[in-house]
């Protein structure tokens, strides 16, 4: 019984040594009104913007509007369950995705949660969706390509590291096919690709990540996804989200090339919020710092100094057109952030041009600083070229007799177009693209019709990997197309033609 009672003794005693006295406090208040995936929150005068609330059903929200008797909290969850008195807490946490090599080759929701159903994510850290975006002393010029593999960008709307190069045309016209392909060619190139799908069909973005792996591509790639089934919050944050996951390879020192898919329905999401939350509304109803929006966004894609780590992010943002219009508001916004825009046609397109590209207006802001001299020497004429052709083609409709030059102008150009149509999913090495270009800027193939141009060019490929691969080797180490290197390929040209002929 003493024994018992000594025991006793010794746990109390036990206790009261490690007695620590600690008070937890938080801040709650209560929702006031709560409708449409929006909650008004009274009594937590301590919020920060973009943090994160809890409520009582367990779902989440992000303060997004903060005013003085109340702030304005989007769900990122559902508000079945949420009424009227009901309790919030802040967390004191921002909202944060999670980062790190463990997201490759995954597929994400806006909030980086596993939605392929494979195992859970660990991740190396979490970061904050919104960040400042590179200074101007820690930025570098752009100078190192981003091969697209596809001959009408890399040749006439080069796009290099660090670069961003907006994608804009109407619905159906190839744009998401041209990101795409650009990722596809980043095989073995040890560069990490993101592609956030903004509004997008889940049976869409189900049918891209099969393509990438048929492809061997999600082997390097991160797919964030905020379907058009999804909130309109998650679909304001998923191009941060996708941009933070970018932001740690960057600061690794690596290169990533990140797709924004697309953000016309980004900034259609980031209206129904504002309205929601009573903003006032501005030009085409979008709020007034819609284009705050995506410029805070876009100015985060940089090539930064080797001394701050030496990364880069390159964007690809996309932007969906109504009828060829260029000169609406959120196309115009986005045209004067970006270094440059591929712009696709929809006639092009229909008659069968495909990458339907305008070589008229699409334009890279950054040149060729981003191109290998090769490619600087052979398609320094092509866009010349190729913009006469369409103009002589619109005049030669009117007349039937024409001059020899006007006849072997528009032979040539029909070359050029055939030589620039490609297939999709079919990236072309730079070298070879180099070969090609270089025989019809030259007007090496003016005796070969036109609808036999596609398979004379499969057939050169392998006519010079086989019998010539030193010409392709050369244009692939040293990046340039030396006198005689350029000898030896015209002779190669010569060579396959008559073997293509026979």
């Amino acid at each position: 019984m003493s024994l018992a009672f000594e025991d006793i003794c010794e746990v109390i005693k036990h206790q009261i040594k490690n007695y620590s006295s600690t008070i937890s406090q938080d801040e709650i208040g209560h929702v006031i009104q709560i409708g449409d995936g929006i909650a008004k929150v009274h009594g937590v005068e301590k919020c920060k913007a973009n943090e994160l609330l809890l409520f009582e059903n367990g779902s989440y929200g992000m303060a997004i509007n903060l005013e003085e008797s109340y702030i304005s909290v989007v769900m990122l969850g559902t508000d079945v369950g949420i009424s009227e008195g009901g309790l919030v807490k802040c967390t004191g946490q921002v909202v944060s995705v999670p980062v790190g090599e463990d997201l490759i080759g995954r597929v994400v929701d806006a909030l980086g949660q596993p939605i392929d159903g494979k195992r859970p994510i660990e991740p190396a850290e979490y970061r904050p969706i919104e960040r400042n975006a590179p200074g101007i002393i820690q930025r570098k010029s752009v100078s190192v390509p981003l091969q697209s593999g596809i001959k009408a960008i890399d040749s006439m709307i080069p796009i290099g590291r660090g670069q961003r190069e907006l994608i804009i045309g109407d619905r159906q016209t190839g744009k998401t096919v041209i990101a795409v392909d650009t990722i596809i060619n980043q095989k073995g190139k040890d560069v990490i690709c993101i592609y956030v799908s903004i509004g997008q069909k889940n049976s869409t973005v189900a049918q891209l990540v099969e393509t990438l792996e048929q492809n061997g591509a999600m082997e390097y790639t991160i797919v964030v996804s905020a379907s058009a089934s999804e909130l309109s919050p998650l679909q304001y944050i998923a191009p941060y989200s996708g941009c933070a996951m970018a932001e740690y390879f960057m600061d690794k020192g690596k290169d990533v090339l990140i797709v924004y898919d697309d953000l016309s329905k980004h900034a259609v999401a980031y209206r129904a919020l504002s309205l929601l939350i009573r903003r006032p509304p501005g030009r085409e109803a979008y709020p007034g710092d819609v284009f705050y929006l995506h410029s805070r966004l876009l100015e985060r894609a940089a090539r930064v100094a080797p001394e701050y780590g030496g990364g880069s992010i390159t964007a690809l943002p996309i932007i969906e057109t109504q009828a060829g219009d260029v000169s609406a508001y959120i196309p115009t916004n986005v045209i004067s952030i970006t270094d440059g825009q591929i712009y696709l046609e929809s006639e092009l397109f229909h008659a069968g041009v495909r990458p339907a590209i305008n070589p008229g207006i699409s334009v890279s802001r950054v040149g060729g600083s981003a191109q290998i001299k090769a490619m600087k020497k052979v398609s320094g004429s092509l866009k010349l070229l190729y913009s006469q052709y369409r103009e002589l083609q619109a005049f030669a409709q009117f007349g039937s007799d024409l001059d020899a030059d006007t006849k072997s102008r528009l032979a040539q150009g029909e070359r050029i177009v055939e030589v620039l149509k490609q297939d999709r999913n079919s990236p072309i090495d730079v070298e070879k693209q180099v070969c090609i270009i270089y025989a019809v800027v030259n007007d090496l193939l003016s005796d070969i019709p036109a609808e036999k141009i596609k398979s004379f060019e499969s057939e050169l490929f392998d006519y010079l990997s086989a019998n010539r691969p030193a010409v392709l080797e050369s244009i692939s180490e040293t990046k340039d197309l030396s006198a005689e290197t350029e000898a030896e390929l015209r002779a190669a040209i010569e060579a396959c033609k008559k073997q293509f002929e026979g």
